[in-house]
């Protein structure tokens, strides 16, 4: 399983034993990587670009330094990858809100504004929907619902009005007084 053909310069295969330099590749791997685990998987991608490699090795050289020198390149181009991950986490960690507001206060006042909508009128809901969800023009919207261009836009305005009138009924809601009585 550890025996790898390289050709030769004259086109020769040349095989070449690797299982007597995983020792060596496995030490310095566990030197690298700090735990066999990750040694582990540094030697595995090392036979596996030596294999890809075979063709540059050459003869009369030293098989060992070849693959130390091809696990030292696999550790680098992990360590380099891995610092650029970092690197993207960090800028995408300073993009987003240092604080985010919990979730479920969007969720009920989506609940809120969903259930209002709902509650429109047929031809409000339907008028306010097709622009401001579907993002038709107002001529696109009336053509669709084939009424007045008139008609839509009232339906949209005083869909709109009720809306406002949900929005601000439910931040009176929210509006605690704070002190004494008296």
């Amino acid at each position: 399983m550890y025996v790898m053909s390289a050709p030769d310069k004259v086109g020769r295969g040349l095989r070449f034993d690797v299982l007597r330099e995983l020792p060596s590749l496995q030490r310095y791997a566990r030197t690298l990587s700090g735990n066999d685990f990750d040694a582990e998987d540094l030697v595995h991608d090392t036979l596996v670009r030596a294999y890809e490699r075979r063709a540059s090795f050459r003869t009369g050289h030293d098989m060992r330094v070849w693959l130390l020198s091809i696990l030292h390149g696999v550790f680098i181009d992990g360590a380099r990858a891995r610092a650029a991950e970092v690197q993207r986490l960090v800028r995408l960690g300073e993009l987003n809100e240092e604080h985010l507001a919990p979730a479920q206060d969007h969720r009920v006042r989506f609940f809120q504004v969903r259930q209002a909508f709902l509650q429109l009128p047929e031809d409000q809901r339907a008028a306010l929907h097709l622009v401001a969800i579907e993002g038709l023009t107002d001529g696109e919207a009336a053509a669709a619902l084939d009424i007045p261009i008139g008609t839509l836009m009232s339906s949209i305005a005083r869909a709109r009005e009720t809306l406002r009138a949900v929005e601000g009924a439910a931040r009176r809601q929210n509006l605690r007084i704070v002190g004494r009585e008296g």
